[in-house]
């Protein structure tokens, strides 16, 4: 089945997700802040893999596109746990996990909770840590503070807004500061024009990830979607040829 349907939780949020059966390991695309499956990337991905006869778990995070939930109140946390729940329920076998932005931290914290399930990692300009070097000072004190702050949006109308909750449930999941105990093939795009997520950020994930299979792929020209057909046309190359 591809179209649209809801897994419910046990307190009864419903997530949104969309589910291609096929050959393993199952691809699931984790989108980026306040994206959802909805995204050029995620539909690239799923469409893809449906030629290909492989099989593919998108999903919206509770707050986010179809899902049920407020935006105000996802965390790390909660977004990683519902992951896992969507995988235990919809996927037996391996996995590999593409990550986008904030979906290629969750992608590290999902991953580490899989184990032996985890087939493989695929970041796209992937953010691990941001609530620490993504915000200044001032902006940190504020969120230390209970208050939220808001930011332009280069990608719509509305400001950014980070609540307090997910600053501080981010400021306890940062990762960068040590080894990070996955072991399995990992590949990591990043733009160099990147204005959100500095690309040096790919070599220092690539140096703390345990695993010695890890290759980073700079492109020079690229921004921080890296939406456009030629960044589509290599993450798909990157994902068929996953070691």
């Amino acid at each position: 089945m591809t179209e649209t349907r809801f897994h419910a939780l046990p307190d009864g949020t419903r997530i949104a997700f969309r589910h291609a059966d096929g050959a393993g390991p199952t691809l699931v695309f984790l989108p980026g802040y306040m994206s959802d499956m909805a995204g050029g990337k995620a539909t690239a991905v799923f469409d893809w893999a449906a030629a290909q006869g492989r099989a593919c778990l998108l999903l919206d995070y509770s707050g986010c596109g179809q899902s049920d939930g407020a935006f105000a109140d996802g965390t790390l946390t909660k977004w990683r746990d519902e992951v896992l729940a969507l995988i235990a329920a919809e996927v037996a076998g391996p996995v590999v996990l593409i990550g986008s932005s904030m979906g290629g931290w969750l992608m590290l914290l999902v991953g580490l909770a899989l184990g032996d399930q985890l087939a493989g990692l695929v970041g796209i300009a992937a953010a691990p840590d941001f609530t620490d070097w993504g915000y200044d000072a001032q902006q940190q004190a504020l969120l230390a503070a209970g208050e939220t702050v808001l930011e332009d949006n280069p990608y719509g109308p509305e400001p950014t807004p980070t609540h307090a909750a997910f600053w501080a449930d981010g400021q306890a999941q940062r990762l960068l500061g040590g080894p990070i105990a996955l072991n399995c093939p990992v590949c990591l795009l990043h733009g160099q024009r990147d204005p959100d997520v500095p690309w040096e950020l790919a070599l220092t994930l690539a140096e703390q990830l345990h695993s010695d299979c890890v290759q980073v792929t700079l492109i020079k020209d690229g921004d921080h979607r890296l939406s456009r057909d030629g960044d589509i046309a290599l993450l798909l190359r990157t994902i068929s040829e996953l070691p």
